[in-house]
């Protein structure tokens, strides 16, 4: 049996999606998909199908959240390492000067 989402169903998920994209609005998109579910027929391999993709859509962005910040971290102490590199360069110089 097929199933396709009603108007508002679709609105719903796609407000769903859309507070997904942010971690602090995490409780509110569950409790919003709640809401969706709530409005689905009673068929358990449609219901399952959708919370298992709805469950990797937080964990899909939750893990691009961590590596985000990850990256950002690697691009702070790269730029902190260059930083430091050109400063000891430039102490080196003034040192050899001197001599």
């Amino acid at each position: 049996m097929s199933y396709s989402l009603t108007q508002t169903q679709s609105e719903i998920l796609q407000e769903c999606l859309e507070m997904a994209q942010d971690l602090a609005l995490h409780p509110d998109a569950e409790r919003r998909f709640l809401d969706l579910e709530e409005t689905l027929p009673d068929d358990p391999p449609t219901v399952e199908v959708l919370e298992t993709l709805w469950r990797e859509v937080l964990a899909a962005r939750r893990s691009a959240l961590y590596w985000q910040q990850v990256s950002d971290v690697e691009r702070s102490l790269t730029e902190k390492l260059a930083d430091n590199h050109f400063q000891l360069q430039q102490n080196y110089l003034r040192l050899m000067q001197e001599q």
